[in-house]
């Protein structure tokens, strides 16, 4: 016979219901997943892929760390460094009316590499408040967290010393200039903060190779030498202008100014004549240099790259004028191209 069920005693009136008891996290969810390293928006994708190669031995602690040093010297970005390159290699054929002699080409080679880094070292040291705020700029190592500014500072101070220990083996004179080179490197980052012309400044700093490359060969720096160095700041205007025109609607909510913000709405036109005076300041150079044809032939390519340019930037889209500003490198091959090739027939 089924045992009847038990019937349950009433609960007095009164008494606390019982509560469950909350069963305990697992483990994996107490702790937040860690955010993945984010990198600079403008990175060049198949420079990271060699950074990568380059690290991949490498103990897993010390690779990270390795890495963001590299990214902080825009290692991950060598448009910069090939647009310092090119009109260094000009000063440098120019100067010696041929193939430069190895000692000054492996030096000023060198030297540009160790100048641009320690240059970005210094740049996002004095920009480490205001990357944060900038979309493009918010990856960087610093604004991100992965470098401190000390460390920036070491990294600057250790190139900057590279640097001169190169400068050593040219010159007395070359040693001279070298100083103000310094100076223009690390002013430049923060005078965007107080003029909207900091572009004038980094063609300067960035030029400043033309003069000393002139001087380590030649032991003097001629009249070619300046109007190719001033040629270089226009240069420097027209495609760091191009770099800007990303970051404006940014930089206009941060503080931070530049010739893109202080062209406004007549940037195409501007940057239109800029292209021009340059293409000017370069007919002088091969008129006062003597070049052949093939200079000649490179300068209308030249005419074309730039026009290439200002279709690519004419509706201010952001990537339209990221891609305007990596062009350049195009550019300055091919006016390095033109030179050797004058001098090689002349």
């Amino acid at each position: 016979m089924a045992t009847p069920p038990r019937k349950r005693k009433p609960r007095k009136t009164g008494a606390p219901a019982p509560v469950a008891r909350p069963r305990a996290r697992p483990a994996a969810t107490k702790t937040a997943a860690r955010p993945a390293v984010s990198r600079p928006a403008d990175s060049s994708t198949r420079a990271t892929r060699v950074l990568d190669w380059l690290l991949r031995k490498l103990p897993a602690r010390h690779r990270e760390k390795a890495r963001d040093y590299l990214v902080l010297t825009r290692m991950d970005r060598p448009i910069g460094a090939l647009l310092l390159l090119w009109p260094t290699w000009w000063a440098l054929w120019l100067a010696a009316g041929d193939f430069p002699p190895w000692k000054p080409l492996i030096i000023f080679t060198l030297g540009v590499f160790a100048m641009r880094a320690a240059g970005c070292a210094i740049n996002d040291y004095a920009d480490r408040k205001l990357d944060p705020q900038v979309a493009r700029t918010a990856g960087r190592p610093i604004a991100a967290g992965r470098v401190t500014p000390r460390e920036a500072l070491v990294v600057f101070a250790v190139l900057l010393a590279v640097a001169f220990v190169l400068v050593l083996f040219t010159n007395a004179l070359t040693i001279k200039l070298a100083f103000a080179g310094a100076v223009l490197a690390a002013i430049y980052p923060f005078t965007k903060r107080w003029t909207y012309l900091p572009q004038v400044v980094l063609g300067a700093a960035f030029g400043w190779s033309i003069p000393m490359a002139f001087a380590a060969v030649t032991h003097t720096v001629p009249p070619l030498g300046w109007l190719l160095f001033l040629g270089n700041i226009l240069w420097s205007v027209i495609y760091d202008t191009e770099y800007a025109m990303v970051d404006r609607d940014d930089d206009l909510k941060v503080g931070v100014k530049s010739t893109a913000i202080l062209f406004g709405d007549a940037d195409l036109p501007i940057l239109g004549m800029l292209m021009g005076t340059l293409l000017l300041a370069l007919l002088f150079v091969g008129q006062r240099a003597g070049l052949g044809w093939p200079y000649w032939l490179a300068l209308l390519a030249v005419v074309g790259l730039f026009g290439y340019q200002l279709w690519l930037i004419r509706k201010r889209g952001r990537d339209a004028c990221l891609a305007a500003f990596r062009h350049n490198n195009w550019l300055g091959l091919t006016l390095w191209v033109g030179i050797v090739l004058a001098l090689a027939v002349k």
